[in-house]
């Protein structure tokens, strides 16, 4: 009887440790599928976080691209500008240009002086 007693005592201490490893398997496999569950919501999270920055860049490169549209074509008007009145003022200004150049009136120098 002892024998039988210490026999099912064994066979109960197997089985408690069976369900022992048994409840430390199904716990690493819940440990691990909630680590994956976790890895795909950070990944989630970080493909969000990712498209609201390229779209906020976008947003903000596209106001600049318009700004420089904007700067670009106001520096040609006022190079337009300038061509035109370049063009509006060549033959007058030629002419003083011409008139200071060929019309030479000799005089004495203010600060000459004749040595005696």
């Amino acid at each position: 009887m002892a024998n039988q007693d210490s026999q099912q005592l064994l066979q109960a201490e197997k089985r408690a440790a069976e369900k022992v490893a048994d409840a430390r398997k199904r716990k690493a496999r819940r440990l691990k599928q909630a680590k994956e569950e976790a890895q795909m919501e950070v990944e989630q999270y970080r493909r969000e976080r990712e498209q609201e920055f390229q779209s906020k860049q976008q947003a903000a490169m596209g106001s600049q691209g318009n700004l420089s549209a904007e700067v670009e074509q106001a520096t040609r008007r006022q190079v337009q500008g300038m061509q035109s009145s370049q063009q509006r003022n060549r033959e007058r200004i030629l002419a003083q240009l011409l008139g200071m150049v060929c019309d030479v009136r000799p005089q004495v120098h203010p600060n000459y002086r004749i040595a005696v």
